[in-house]
C-alpha cells in the first residue's frame, strides 16, 4: 500500500513557473513507477507524465515536453513536478499516482492539487 499527498499547487500567470511535490508513506515507494495526471474542468481525467522507479526513464504527454519535468528522489519517498512556462490550458486539478506492477495499473492515488495559470 502507498499513500499520496501532493503539495505546492496554486495560482501562477502565464508564463510562470510551479513545482508539484507528492509525498509518498510506505517502504516500497522505490519500487513503483510514479505518474502525474491531471483533470481540468469538465474534461477527462489525463496523463501527463510518468517516470520509472529508477527514476531513468520518463514519459511526456505531447503538450508538456520542453516545458515539464518530472524527478523522484527515493530517499525521500517524493516525486516532483517541475512546470515551467505555464499556460492557462494548464489549468486542472494535478494528481500523483503510483503504478502498481503486480496489476499494471495506477492503483493508488493523491487527493489532488489545484494549478491555476491566469492569462
Amino acid at each position: 500500500q502507498v499513500q499520496l499527498v501532493e503539495s505546492g499547487g496554486g495560482l501562477v500567470q502565464a508564463g510562470g513557473s510551479l513545482r508539484l511535490s507528492c509525498a509518498a508513506s510506505g517502504r516500497t515507494f522505490s519500487s513503483y513507477d510514479m505518474g502525474w495526471f491531471r483533470q481540468a474542468p469538465g474534461k477527462e481525467r489525463e496523463f501527463v507524465t510518468a517516470i520509472s522507479w529508477s527514476g531513468g526513464r520518463t514519459y511526456y504527454v505531447d503538450s508538456v515536453k520542453g516545458r515539464f519535468t518530472i524527478s523522484r528522489d527515493n530517499a525521500k519517498n517524493t516525486v516532483y513536478l517541475q512546470m515551467n512556462s505555464l499556460k492557462p490550458e494548464d489549468t486542472a486539478v494535478y494528481y500523483c499516482a503510483a503504478h502498481d506492477p503486480r496489476s499494471d495499473r495506477y492503483d493508488y492515488w493523491g487527493q489532488g492539487t489545484q494549478v491555476t495559470v491566469s492569462s
